[in-house]
């Protein structure tokens, strides 16, 4: 975010002992929008692997094999019930929908392919949602956060993802649909003291 809208003063760290990771394509990489970037910085021990020119970090450098691995992907098995965070390793697909599709093919071997229970629509405003269902990475991990049970890590990374969402919305001179979105959103009620700075700075600030 550029700094008259920069949000670092609300970082908080989330922790589970659920292993995630993000392969990120190298176009998504400088995109202000990603939200897979958004996880690495606040999910404590998550890892990046940047996607160049369609070459893949090699297999062995991603998996744990302690761990059973799950990439993310809506043409996946269902979510498996009962199953225990500690023993899991996700993998989150960070690009836009064709990137994130070649991508898929590619690790398919690697693991399960799970798919996310339904949810609502999706929060994030940054980009357009070309068909119901479709939700940012960091969402993704909302929802598998919430199909885990681990209910608090769902809640401090939504508030994470919403701040995300709202800065980079105003960023933009979006200033009626940031409105719109932050009289739906937690932050109002968890961050006001950042908010209320945030909209009493100067431009030069």
């Amino acid at each position: 975010m550029v700094p008259r809208w920069c949000i670092c003063a609300a970082w908080r760290p989330v922790t589970t002992p659920l292993q995630v990771d993000v392969l990120i394509h190298h176009r998504e990489y400088w995109r202000p929008t990603s939200t897979g970037r958004l996880v690495n910085r606040i999910v404590a021990g998550s890892r990046e692997f940047v996607v160049r020119q369609g070459r893949l970090p090699e297999r062995a450098t991603v998996i744990m094999p302690e761990r059973e691995l799950w990439i993310l992907h809506p043409r996946g098995e269902t979510l498996p019930a009962g199953a225990d965070p500690a023993g899991l390793q996700v993998v989150l697909l960070d690009g836009s929908w064709s990137e994130a599709a070649h991508m898929a093919k590619s690790v398919a071997r690697w693991g399960r392919l799970i798919r996310l229970p339904e949810g609502g629509p999706s929060r994030s405003s940054l980009r357009r949602q070309e068909t119901p269902g479709k939700f940012a990475t960091a969402e993704s991990l909302l929802h598998l956060y919430a199909g885990l049970g681990l209910a608090e890590a769902e809640a401090a990374l939504r508030l994470q993802f919403e701040l995300h969402v709202y800065a980079g919305l105003r960023t933009r001179g979006a200033s009626e649909l940031a409105a719109e979105f932050l009289a739906g959103s937690p932050i109002r009620e968890a961050f006001p003291e950042l908010l209320a700075d945030l909209h009493r700075r100067r431009a030069r600030d």
